[in-house]
């Protein structure tokens, strides 16, 4: 089971009609993530940056599936579905709190870098050890995000 979190939808991150505002989402998954990795790895992004290397977005493919509304609680899961020396890409998805309705899923595609240079840096061989043992392999990166979306949602209502 990949980590996944809970989240109450706050009245400042929607648009006058209730929705969740579009940039919020991202902000929601980003946020999600980052808990995910500290509750579920044990990993802190600070102690990585004391090393002298952190991620930055390099992109971001989101889709917007169902609304999420104001008070309602939406559960976040996110996995590793591709590793690369420098890079890694995640997948974010956003359910309702029941996890039957996918609401959004965002493909982010991190690089790592070396912080005092801003370059590109290869990953370490601890992380890549460590990633290589929670990277998922049954996503169909080629397929893309909208064939990742009809077998989500068909799997849902299967």
């Amino acid at each position: 089971m990949q980590p996944r979190s809970f989240y109450t939808v706050r009245f400042n991150d929607c648009d006058p009609m209730g929705h969740l505002n579009n940039a919020r989402y991202i902000d929601y998954m980003l946020n999600a993530r980052e808990d995910h990795l500290k509750q579920a790895y044990q990993i802190n992004l600070l102690d990585y940056h004391k090393q002298g290397i952190a991620w930055v977005v390099r992109r971001h493919d989101i889709q917007y599936v169902r609304p999420a509304f104001y008070n309602e609680t939406v559960c976040i899961e996110s996995r590793l579905i591709e590793l690369g020396d420098s890079h890694v890409l995640v997948e974010m998805l956003m359910f309702d709190e029941k996890q039957t309705t996918l609401k959004a899923i965002m493909w982010t595609n991190f690089t790592s870098i070396d912080v005092k240079t801003g370059r590109r840096k290869e990953h370490p061989a601890a992380f890549m050890d460590f990633a290589a043992t929670v990277k998922v392999d049954d996503v169909n990166i080629p397929a893309g995000i909208s064939e990742r979306i009809k077998g989500l949602t068909q799997k849902a209502e299967g």
